[in-house]
């Protein structure tokens, strides 16, 4: 695992970028990360089963972005999911509100959809609720200490890749793959066709993660917005917001 400390990690100077950074996605299988040297460029893939385990490989990564909302509200919706929605809109189905902590300490998701219904006074989808595991697992490496976690959103970094437009097509279609991997390269991040053992996650898993790695270096040169800006703030003390 990277140094930790108790205040939130401070990024490196403007215009400093020391370390490699990393963006990880969720996927079928666990995890799977993108890496940036210091200049920007892409500098490797990996995947794993556990969170915990891909950070502990990259123990030099100065930022480490995941696509996974990270800073849970004791009540009422984060105003970063609403920001992220209208910043990709009109493809509002592409980021989900996610609702007060009490909702994702439910046992199961009839139980999570009850406490959801009543803190929240809205109901929580299935499909929300299918990312419980591993939202707790990234809050809990974040909330264990690793403040090198920071927040994004894919669809919201290839939006502000492409001057504040949302990608029109769907990141599982043909132009929409296209139209993403063009937007990184533009940036100089260029994904090898062959990228070893992670060649096996789905190709908009590894887009994700790419674009995560993309925010990732923004935040490390201190270049990144927030929404909100200035973020909202969990009961641990960290903030909750989406960076790009």
């Amino acid at each position: 695992m990277g140094s930790r400390s108790d205040a939130f990690h401070t990024p490196p100077a403007p215009g400093c970028a020391e370390s490699p950074v990393v963006g990880v996605d969720a996927c079928r299988t666990g995890w799977v990360a993108v890496t940036l040297d210091e200049e920007g460029r892409f500098a490797g893939a990996d995947t794993a089963e556990a969170l915990s385990e891909l950070l502990g490989r990259v123990p030099d990564a100065a930022v480490v972005a995941v696509d996974m909302p990270l800073g849970l509200l004791a009540e009422g919706w984060r105003e970063a999911d609403a920001l992220a929605t209208a910043m990709v809109a009109p493809h509002r189905s592409r980021v989900f509100s996610v609702p007060p902590r009490e909702v994702w300490e439910a046992a199961d998701y009839d139980e999570a959809n009850a406490v959801c219904r009543r803190v929240a006074k809205k109901g929580l989808s299935r499909q929300s609720w299918g990312l419980a595991a591993k939202l707790r697992e990234a809050n809990a490496c974040r909330d264990g200490g690793d403040h090198r976690l920071y927040e994004v959103h894919p669809e919201v970094s290839f939006a502000a890749l492409d001057e504040g437009r949302p990608v029109p097509w769907s990141k599982k279609s043909w132009n929409g793959q296209a139209v993403r991997r063009r937007l990184l390269e533009g940036q100089g991040i260029v994904l090898p066709d062959d990228l070893g053992p992670a060649g096996r996650v789905p190709p908009d898993d590894v887009l994700d993660a790419a674009a995560a790695a993309w925010s990732a270096r923004r935040i490390a040169l201190q270049a990144a917005r927030s929404l909100p800006d200035p973020p909202q703030t969990a009961e641990t003390g960290l903030p909750v917001a989406i960076w790009y």
